[in-house]
């Protein structure tokens, strides 16, 4: 019995930690939204700053509950576009260009995967 359970424990343990990098991931593109300095986040046509757009997706993930097990969970179901209208998230940035918010996200979700992997090495 106590073999089953360490064994239990031993295969369960990636699972978990693998759960946590994915909420650190998350947690890092929800901080990367809140501190962009002079976007103006678009949603169903109304202007946001960057701490409601970040507030708003937090809200987002806690309604998504057990669907959001990954990082791009989050961006698919949080951060880009509005459940309700179907309309997309976008991004304009001090310059003026505009993009989509989910792009945005892959963008900081890759570089933050390529220096978690480069610090790995």
């Amino acid at each position: 019995m106590i073999a089953t359970l360490i064994l239990f424990t031993l295969l369960a343990l990636p699972a978990f930690a693998q759960q946590d990098v994915e909420q650190q991931k998350i947690a890092y593109l929800i901080e990367s939204v809140a501190t962009l300095q002079g976007a103006t986040f678009i949603r169903n046509g109304t202007e946001y700053d960057a701490k409601r757009a970040a507030d708003h997706m937090r809200l987002k993930l806690r309604f998504a509950g057990s669907r959001v097990k990954t990082a791009e969970d989050f961006i698919t179901y949080c951060g880009t576009g509005s459940s309700m209208s179907g309309i997309k998230y976008t991004i304009r940035f001090q310059d003026g260009h505009i993009i989509d918010s989910a792009t945005f996200l892959h963008g900081k979700l890759a570089g933050y995967e390529a220096r978690m992997a480069s610090d790995t090495h």
